[in-house]
């Protein structure tokens, strides 16, 4: 049996897909008599559309990812999925006239009157290939190019079965996608690494799949049968390592190769050991299992080294929506002895403390996802993140001393939040502008299925309607575009726009004044030497000499309120000279609030729910950051530059 998956557009270009390296293995080890192969239908679209039109590295990203709460990415392929190469241009117009410039609009227009031509090769090839099944996966924008493809290849085999799976097919997605599109023979709901070789036995038996647990799949009449789905998450052991065989071959000959560096996916874990306790009120990233469960840091390790070795690439995504702690004293010190210079990304907590995030870089992690979305406690409780806003900005801080880049979101929009929620934050936020600024303005939460605003209407959000993009990509009445979607608008909750207007403006400030500002300290013992060269500061070099003020800057290290700073300034004292006495010493709090009071007006300290952290990394690489993220930007506008040169005429 010959099984082909196929990774349609929008899958990003510089990672091979983790699903399908994992399918490939599962199906070549656990299926009898069978064979899979994988179709890199992404890179190829960027083959395809670079000879058509003026198409770079930024455009693929902004289809791909960039505009996923817009729906650009698949409404481009949605003419293919309706043969319609005009499909509700209008629509699409109107309803994104206010947030697409006229250029990008005309350009996703052009995108999707061509459509349906590479989804015919596409199609055509595949049919070339004569598989017995073929395989698409989808996530993200991925789901109308994989429909359109699946049903190309019907027009054209229709003995080929078709299947469907990824995280747009998980729960009541996968039943809604089976149940309206008949074109797809499976649907897999939920983890495939058993349920998927089970369902390719049973093709092969020419049996109904009566028994595969999370399947859909159609009776001798036509209709579409729903199998419940496992209950119990996969154990780690059966999550198998990735094959990525052809992935690096194909970005090798194709036009993509000069826009990105290939990285290399790893998954050590699944689920979220904080969301089995305290399921993040907005987060819907884990579908339909919270479980959480990681694999053998041996076992981990080797996989990591192994596909280091096998195809010679360093840099490494970890999939993992948060980092096993355990790993902290197992896996990592590995990796740091492993002898392979690597670079890892990887999702951890915010409230990480600095010698934990300093064994993340000796391991060779260089940028992190910490879960920072707000520096109000206030609006950090109403989304159950178990952090408050100090610890962020501590987070910041800490990792910009150990040489750890930061990319984080501002979000708005919690039922609950009021404007001094955020207008004390954004006083502040010219004191932080040497450290990682927020990825992009901030966004106004969307409320995403299987999350608690989904499930709980109790929690502020009823109504709820499909996303406004569903009604311009698809032909559906409006409760199946209920199962199918994803993303759900509802009235606007929390802050009016103009607090969100003044948010934005300091998130751009920020932005645009990090590269150049700097705060740091160097502590000698008996003074403490700060450095400062930001725009709102007019100082450039401030010395604490005195010793409660040296004692207490160094107590601010870690978030406190004035009457704990001022009780361990006075138990320090009361070591150094016994007898003072007993009970709180208001002269000492009144003068620990004077002093943080005056180094708030210093941009040294952040202050939030009574709490005061200082604000200034150690002396040691903040530069060499700066570096770092100059040439990000700098590589990007070069790749962008050098896709229109090889567009351009000769």
């Amino acid at each position: 049996m010959h099984i082909l998956l196929v990774n349609m557009p929008w899958a990003s270009i510089d990672l091979p897909s983790l699903a399908l390296g994992i399918l490939k293995r599962s199906v070549d080890e656990r299926v009898p008599d069978a064979h899979a192969d994988v179709m890199h239908a992404n890179i190829d679209y960027v083959d395809w559309v670079t000879r058509r039109t003026e198409f770079t590295l930024r455009d693929y990203e902004y289809y791909s990812l960039a505009s996923y709460f817009l729906g650009c990415g698949d409404w481009v392929f949605s003419s293919a999925l309706y043969s319609d190469p005009g499909w509700r241009v209008e629509e699409f117009a109107e309803a994104t006239r206010e947030r697409l410039s006229g250029e990008r609009l005309e350009q996703a227009r052009i995108l999707h009157t061509v459509a349906e031509e590479f989804v015919r090769d596409t199609a055509r090839r595949i049919v070339d290939l004569a598989p017995d099944v073929v395989g698409f996966t989808s996530t993200f924008q991925q789901n109308t190019a994989a429909l359109a493809a699946a049903r190309h290849v019907k027009l054209l085999a229709p003995g080929i079965v078709t299947v469907l799976g990824g995280a747009n097919c998980d729960g009541k997605q996968g039943e809604a996608l089976h149940r309206n599109f008949t074109f797809v023979d499976h649907v897999v709901r939920g983890e495939a690494e058993e349920s998927f070789p089970a369902l390719l036995a049973a093709i092969g038996r020419k049996e109904e799949p009566t028994d595969v647990q999370g399947v859909c799949w159609r009776d001798g009449r036509g209709r579409s049968v729903v199998n419940p789905m496992n209950t119990r998450p996969l154990p780690p052991a059966a999550i198998l390592p990735p094959d990525y065989t052809g992935y690096f071959e194909r970005l090798a000959s194709s036009a993509a190769r000069s826009w990105v560096e290939p990285k290399l996916v790893v998954e050590g874990a699944r689920g979220c050991w904080w969301g089995e306790k305290h399921h993040c009120t907005f987060c819907g990233l884990n579908g339909s299992s919270m479980q959480f469960r990681s694999k053998n840091p041996a076992v981990f390790f080797e996989e990591i080294v192994e596909l280091a070795r096998r195809h010679r690439v360093l840099d490494m995504y970890v999939v993992d929506n948060i980092l096993d702690m355990n790993y902290l004293k197992s896996l990592l010190p590995r990796l740091k002895e492993s002898g392979y210079d690597l670079r890892l990304q990887y999702e951890i907590k915010s409230n990480m403390r600095r010698n934990q995030l300093r064994t993340l870089v000796e391991a060779g992690v260089v940028y992190v996802q910490p879960g920072i979305e707000n520096l109000n406690s206030k609006v950090l409780a109403l989304m159950d993140k178990g952090v408050t806003g100090c610890q962020n900005v501590r987070m910041l801080r800490d990792a910009a001393t150990v040489g750890l880049t930061v990319a984080w979101n501002y979000l708005h929009g919690f039922p609950g939040e009021e404007a001094g929620d955020y207008d004390d934050a954004v006083a502040q936020m010219p004191a932080l502008e040497h450290l990682n600024p927020p990825a992009s303005q901030s966004a106004r939460i969307a409320i995403e299925r299987f999350s608690p605003y989904f499930n709980n209407p109790g929690l502020g959000f009823s109504d709820l309607r499909p996303a406004q993009q569903y009604r311009f990509i698809y032909d559906l009445p409006e409760a199946e575009m209920f199962d199918l979607a994803y993303i759900f608008d509802v009235p606007p909750r929390g802050i009016a726009d103009e607090v969100v207007e003044r948010l934005n403006a300091a998130i751009t400030a920020w932005q645009q004044a990090y590269a150049g500002s700097r705060l740091t300290h160097s502590d000698f013992g008996d003074r403490i030497v700060l450095v400062s060269r930001r725009r709102a500061f007019d100082w450039t070099v401030l010395e604490l000499t005195g010793p409660e003020e040296t004692a207490l800057f160094r107590l601010l290290d870690q978030p406190h309120t004035v009457a704990a700073a001022a009780r361990k300034l006075r138990a320090g004292t009361e070591r150094a000279a016994p007898g003072a006495a007993p009970g709180p010493d208001r002269q000492a709090e009144a003068r620990v609030r004077e002093t943080l009071r005056h180094w708030r007006s210093l941009g040294l300290v952040y202050e939030d729910g009574g709490q005061y952290v200082h604000v200034a990394p150690a002396s040691v690489n903040q530069e060499l950051l700066r570096l770092g993220y100059l040439k990000e930007n700098d590589t990007r506008e070069a790749t962008d530059l050098a896709a229109r040169l090889q567009s351009a005429p000769a």
